[in-house]
């Protein structure tokens, strides 16, 4: 069953530069599992599209249940030299929230 993302997760997301930081938490642990097989990074560059000039790296932080994403080349140059709307990169992890993603089916005690 495809689902947005944003039935699983919630995001926090930042920048440095260039480059935009995205974590992505799972709202429960079991759903840790589907997290990591349905948000590659590969997915997450393919998502984003040209807005991710550079390599999209991710790191598994198991303990926190949630998975970290640095997209290299997303902000035009960086905050100082764009005339992107989003220069600081706050609304890439609320954009990722929308990619939909393979998951178990739902019940209706399981719906946000």
């Amino acid at each position: 069953m495809k689902i947005a993302l944003s039935r699983l997760a919630h995001t926090r997301s930042g920048d440095k530069g260039d480059m935009v930081n995205i974590g992505v938490i799972a709202r429960k642990p079991a759903d840790y599992d589907v997290l990591r097989r349905e948000v590659t990074a590969e997915r997450v560059k393919a998502f984003f599209g040209s807005r991710v000039t550079g390599p999209v790296e991710r790191f598994e932080l198991p303990n926190l249940g949630a998975l970290n994403f640095l997209l290299h080349g997303a902000l035009g140059g960086g905050g100082t030299v764009t005339l992107r709307l989003d220069a600081q990169g706050k609304t890439f992890g609320a954009a990722l929230l929308r990619m939909e993603i393979e998951a178990p089916a739902f019940t209706p005690s399981q719906e946000l």
